[in-house]
């Protein structure tokens, strides 16, 4: 097999321009290779590879019509018409055979460019291609005249390209034929049905191995699946798309969580604050969200007030203006501030069907939010001591993969950014100093800003090595004038706020989808639904159990008994199965002695405690939120 490193030069970019490593220079241009290590470079080498597919498939079925081959997060997918004939997944194999052969032959990629008649006689030259055909009348009513085509071998294809010089720089044994599904052509459900072949390519085969080894994880621990299995929520289609119910298991956790977040931000010098779940429409128009996000809240509730007036009402998207008219209700000192106002506050979006994701997108959100009320001079001293009680959070939970971006505003989408660019400049700076003054080495996401302001948004990668956004801090100079928030002076003069938006636990639905999967269901005993399983060994033990069951219970421990008819055995392996954090032991030497034997989920060693050393190490353990299991992530 075709052994490469991921370093390996696979493209260019010449002033800034993707091309192929045979395109002449000039003198001096501005030239980068790009290899699989950069995202650019993965596109070229995928887009490659589905070239090198639809060859096989097209030796393997004369007949095929070819529709489109575009990179995916991890390979690449190909859309064929194969006509009457059906293709199975136990098809793959062969194909994948065929791509090897291919690969061997280290066929040299050519470009060809021509006009639209040119491309049109070409098609029609080599063989009958209507999608294709399509596809150029298409690119020429949006206004291209130049067209490019790649050849390879006997495999023609109309192509923008960049592609890797031959298709011997594709390794042969670091990719796989994934899966068969249906696909409509341009994504209209009134067109065709095509057969859209999935695959996954990497530069080595380690990375491939690692993958899947990766998937298979990421699938076991779904929290979708596991959400089932241990009865944290549900989703009744009959109360409607994406609004969970939390069941008792769910709610524990839910609210161990929030109590955490309560704690620290008390120490903080955070206070409470609880808002409406609905508002009227002014509200929102005068925070920018109805012009911004529209699409995305619920329709108006129209009701008919006194005096015969229709005031349209709407289930709150955001928090924030909520918080902000907190802060307006009286005139505020300059005494008071940074004036830090938190929440977990129930949010409504009207998220498409298509995107709602278990937990992972909703239409009904929990958000762990705070809005911030400072002057511009506090600033800097306040947005690190918010990053550091992030990093307390990220500690106690062992969240440890993360990194920062920056995002900021775009040229693309100019109309999505409000207020003067000179604030959005200002903004921008004050967050940029921070993650350098704090040596946090960052990424920039131009056109990630919110309309409002930039922010900094920390990202975690979950078990497939996907990047989600699960805290952020977000500057605003633009509320406090949509609301006209002021605070009085040192000279008695009136004074605009800025204002941090933070939300370091992202929602509960959100944060627990991601710690499911992180933890592989198995919760640190601090917010674990059922923190104790009492097992006897025999029934001559039922009585030191129950005494033991109702001492944790007084002491607010969550304690079950197991008193189930099955052996022994199986009562452990159900509470393994169910991933209690502690199963506590006892037999009859646990009962003339006092004690009980700690066996941990997931650790082999036992312990045989007295009672009293194990409810103090027990409430200690829980008060203190230790984790003594390192979670299923750190296996990568």
């Amino acid at each position: 097999m075709n052994q490469r490193e991921p370093h390996q030069a696979l493209a260019a970019s010449i002033n800034g321009e993707l091309c192929d490593l045979s395109t002449p220079l000039k003198e001096g241009d501005d030239v980068h290779l790009l290899d699989f290590n950069s995202p650019e470079g993965k596109e070229v080498f995928w887009h490659t590879s589905a070239h090198v597919l639809a060859q096989a498939v097209q030796l393997k079925y004369p007949g095929v019509q070819l529709g489109f081959g575009p990179p995916t997060e991890f390979g690449f997918y190909y859309d064929f018409d194969f006509g009457s004939h059906s293709i199975e997944e136990s098809d793959l194999k062969d194909l994948e055979k065929k791509m090897k052969k291919i690969i061997g032959q280290r066929q040299l990629f050519e470009r060809v460019e021509t006009d639209y008649e040119g491309a049109l006689d070409l098609l029609n030259t080599h063989r009958h291609e209507p999608y294709k055909v399509e596809n150029l009348k298409n690119l020429k009513e949006r206004g291209v005249e130049a067209f490019s085509f790649y050849r390879n071998g006997q495999f023609l294809d109309v192509c923008e390209g960049p592609h890797i010089e031959h298709t011997g720089e594709l390794p042969g044994d670091a990719f796989r034929l994934d899966r068969v599904a249906g696909a409509y052509w341009l994504g209209d459900e009134k067109n065709k049905m095509l057969t859209r072949i999935y695959a996954l390519a990497f530069s080595t085969k380690l990375e491939l191995d690692d993958h899947l080894k990766r998937r298979s994880l990421a699938e076991e621990n779904d929290h979708r699946k596991l959400g089932k299995e241990l009865e944290l929520y549900h989703l009744e289609e009959s109360i409607g798309k994406g609004l969970p119910l939390w069941l008792p298991n769910g709610t524990i956790i839910r609210d161990e969580i929030e109590e955490f977040a309560r704690q620290t931000e008390f120490a903080h010098g955070y206070q409470r604050v609880c808002t409406p779940h609905i508002s009227k429409g002014e509200l929102y128009e005068r925070s920018q969200h109805l012009a911004a996000y529209k699409d995305s809240m619920f329709p108006p509730m129209r009701l008919e007030e006194e005096g015969g007036k229709s005031i349209d009402y709407y289930l709150k998207p955001m928090n924030c203006p909520h918080h902000h008219m907190i802060f307006k209700y009286r005139k505020r000192s300059y005494k008071e501030l940074p004036l830090r106002l938190a929440e977990y506050g129930t949010c409504y979006r009207y998220e498409q069907s298509g995107e709602l994701s278990g937990l992972i997108r909703v239409r009904a959100m929990t958000m762990n939010d705070a809005h911030i009320y400072l002057r511009e001079s506090q600033f800097e001293e306040e947005c690190k001591n918010i990053m550091k009680m992030y990093l307390q959070f990220y500690e106690t939970f062992r969240l440890r993969e993360f990194s920062f971006r920056l995002s900021v505003r775009g040229e693309d989408n100019k109309d999505k950014f409000k207020g003067d660019p000179a604030m959005w400049d200002k903004a921008e700076y004050l967050l940029e100093k921070v993650l350098k003054e704090m040596g946090q080495p960052f990424d920039t996401g131009i056109g990630e800003a919110a309309f409002y302001g930039p922010k900094i948004d920390i990202q975690f990668r979950n078990l497939m090595g996907r990047e989600e956004t699960v805290s952020t801090i977000q500057v605003d100079f633009l509320s406090p004038i949509n609301f006209d928030l002021t605070f009085i002076n040192e000279q008695s003069q009136e004074e605009k706020p800025i204002i941090i938006h933070r939300a370091p636990l992202s929602t509960h639905e959100r944060f627990l989808s991601f710690l499911v999967e992180y933890y592989g269901g198995a919760f640190p005993t601090w917010c674990a639904p059922v923190q104790v399983c009492l097992v006897p060994v025999n029934e001559s033990c039922h009585e030191y159990c129950k005494e033991l069951a109702a001492v944790l219970h007084k002491n607010r421990i969550r304690c079950t008994f197991d008193d189930s008819q099955v052996s022994f055995n199986k009562k452990i392996r159900n509470n393994t199965v169910k991933k209690v954090p502690i199963i506590v032991i006892v037999g009859q030497k646990e009962v003339d002695n006092n004690e009980v034997t700690v066996r941990r989920y997931g650790i082999k060693e036992q312990a045989t405690l007295t009672r009293k050393d194990f409810m103090q190490s027990l409430f200690d353990e829980i008060y203190d939120r230790k984790m003594y299991r390192e979670p299923i992530s750190s296996l990568f």
